[in-house]
């Protein structure tokens, strides 16, 4: 769903259309584009609650620490407790909806500079399955595990509260708004391990996703969602950083030859995904404002979402604008009269409640959504008008699709219009030179997939 904000400095005409011949309609002949509103959404977007999230962030501070390398065996302290828990807490949740989730874990062997011993890696994840589209997958996850400054201290109390137990929580959360409903595509929510560590609980999920076949068209890596009062003195509740690849991880020689020459290297899937997020916020959401950072990740650091886009996947890092760092990695003291370390008192529930909410009508809206466009090219060198084409999507709840354009200085789509069930649509007297263009396929429930740029660059599913 793309909110558009008209500019005046753009008023472009669209004279006409021109059909190849696909024995489509005329889409001159349409009379009204599909609603760009999903009305459930505004209920999603006001259901996820701050006392049910702050019970679960408490449940898992207290197990005393997560650390990966952690205690397995205890049923109250460790972090075999708390996946334990967490598996029962999505098992609860899909008696709730009558068996609507599959909850499994998914996990390997792992050996590295952080785990100098091999070392089970666990990850606690429960599936929604589609109704009509059950290979295509859209994901939130939260890390279980948690650390104090010695990242090798597995036995130190280590409560991980905002970092991360309150993307787990968003995770549990979400699965419990979400499960009151039903959708085409598979929702997955996730609780991965080993993420302090190495990031290995991303890897194995995103090894796990390739050999089931799924089609991962969206992971939300959500890591530290719960805090407002940033080291800099700044409190906000009302802000939220969404970061995203500029340039797939996975860009091939030759891919990378043609970007370089055709633009695109602020249009991966992944950035379009950060777009689609924001543009839903806007739309749904009231007094939060998405801060797209056209960065992997905060400055020379790194998440859970890295792996996924190491194995091709779309995937962003949802995270609180405002950091302290004085509460992330740090044993609980109390230095000149300064505190330390990630306790329960620096998390704001109803901020949690407000980016669980941002993912819950992400992933509703994407799930409801069909898939995005596949194939899609454009053509237009030494010419007036500008052509896209595309590959029609299976999805049988797709009405039609909608083209994009934008000035290349733009951060975000500004323009669009629906062209209905076609595969190619001309801009007449617009010059391919001057602007970034995109396609999208809506459904009629008001739904619209992100934006796909053309080429490679752009492509959601490799």
């Amino acid at each position: 769903m793309i909110l558009l904000r008209p500019k005046l400095s753009l008023a472009l005409t669209l004279a006409s259309l021109f059909l190849a011949s696909t024995g489509q309609a005329n889409p001159a002949l349409i009379s009204a584009a599909p609603s760009q509103e999903d009305m459930r959404l505004y209920d999603i977007a006001t259901a996820p609650q701050a006392k049910r999230l702050e019970d679960d962030v408490r449940k898992l501070v207290n197990f005393g620490t997560r650390h990966t390398l952690s205690d397995t065996a205890s049923t109250t302290k460790g972090i075999g407790a708390a996946r334990r828990w967490i598996e029962a807490e999505f098992n609860r949740i899909s008696t709730a909806c009558g068996g609507c989730l599959e909850v499994i874990t998914v996990s390997d062997t792992v050996q590295g500079k952080r785990i100098a011993n091999p070392t089970e890696v666990v990850n606690v994840i429960a599936i929604q399955r589609g109704k009509t589209d059950p290979k295509r997958v859209v994901m939130m996850s939260g890390d279980i595990d948690s650390r104090v400054t010695d990242v090798l201290d597995a036995t130190s109390i280590s409560p991980g509260a905002n970092d991360n137990a309150s993307g787990v929580a968003g995770a549990i959360e979400a699965a419990r708004v979400l499960s009151k409903y039903q959708f085409n595509g598979t929702i997955v929510y996730a609780a991965l391990s080993g993420e302090e560590q190495g990031l290995y609980g991303g890897d194995i999920l995103a090894n796990y996703a390739k050999s089931q076949g799924w089609k991962v068209q969206a992971v939300l890596n959500n890591d530290m969602i719960g805090n407002i009062s940033g080291i800099n003195g700044v409190v906000n509740n009302s802000t939220v950083r969404v970061f995203s690849e500029g340039v797939r991880f996975v860009e091939t020689v030759e891919e990378a030859k043609e970007r370089y020459f055709s633009g695109g290297e602020n249009d991966s899937a992944s950035r379009n995904l950060a777009r689609n997020i924001k543009a839903l916020v806007d739309q749904y959401m009231t007094n939060l404002d998405v801060m797209l950072v056209y960065r992997l990740d905060r400055f020379g650091r790194g998440g859970h979402h890295l792996p996924f886009n190491k194995a091709g996947f779309p995937a962003v890092r949802v995270m609180e604008t405002n950091e302290h760092y004085d509460r992330q990695h740090q044993d609980i003291r109390t230095e000149n009269g300064v505190d330390y370390g990630d306790v329960i008192e620096g998390v704001d529930f109803d901020f949690n409640a407000k980016l669980t909410a941002l993912n819950a009508i992400s992933l509703a809206s994407m799930a409801w959504a069909p898939a995005p466009p596949s194939n899609v090219t454009i053509k237009g060198q030494v010419l007036p008008s500008t052509t896209l084409n595309w590959a029609k999507t299976a999805d049988k709840d797709v009405v039609g699709y909608r083209v994009y354009w934008r000035l290349t200085t733009e951060p975000e789509w500004t323009h669009s219009r629906y062209v209905g069930n076609v595969n190619e649509f001309m801009l007449k007297n617009m010059v391919i030179d001057n602007y970034l263009f995109g396609v999208a396929s809506v459904a009629a429930n008001g739904n619209t997939s992100p934006v796909v740029f053309p080429g490679a660059a752009g492509a959601f599913f490799n």
